[in-house]
């Protein structure tokens, strides 16, 4: 009994090593992506912008500013909130960047532990 294979399989070595030089471009792309992903800075404002956060791709803070109408030693409470979901924020920020310009590079492939 003879097994037929779809067309572009079976073509012997020629097709395996050009498979392999693919997904080598592919991850030396991705490489190259993340570094700059890692090195791009984001501004985030929380609380109608009494407070602004830098971070960076690596989702590192760079800076914290807070406008001093929103200190209020009696409600520190609020601050912290503020703090919490800027940050917060930042971070998603940063996430959903990253995930939208790998997607971009790679057609959403997902294969774990490939990359």
């Amino acid at each position: 009994m003879k097994v037929r294979l779809p067309d572009g399989m079976g073509k012997g070595p020629s097709s395996m090593n050009a498979m392999m030089r693919q997904a080598q471009k592919m991850q030396e792309d991705m490489t190259a992506l993340q570094s700059d992903l890692d090195s791009r800075e984001y501004d985030v404002s929380a609380g109608g912008g009494v407070v602004n956060i830098k971070i960076n791709g690596k989702k590192e803070i760079l800076n914290i500013e807070i406008k001093p109408e929103i200190v209020d030693p009696d409600d520190i409470e609020m601050l912290q909130d503020i703090l919490t979901a800027g940050i917060n924020e930042a971070i998603k920020k940063v996430e959903t960047t990253n995930t939208e310009e790998m997607g971009k590079l790679t057609g959403s492939l997902n294969i774990p532990g490939l990359f």
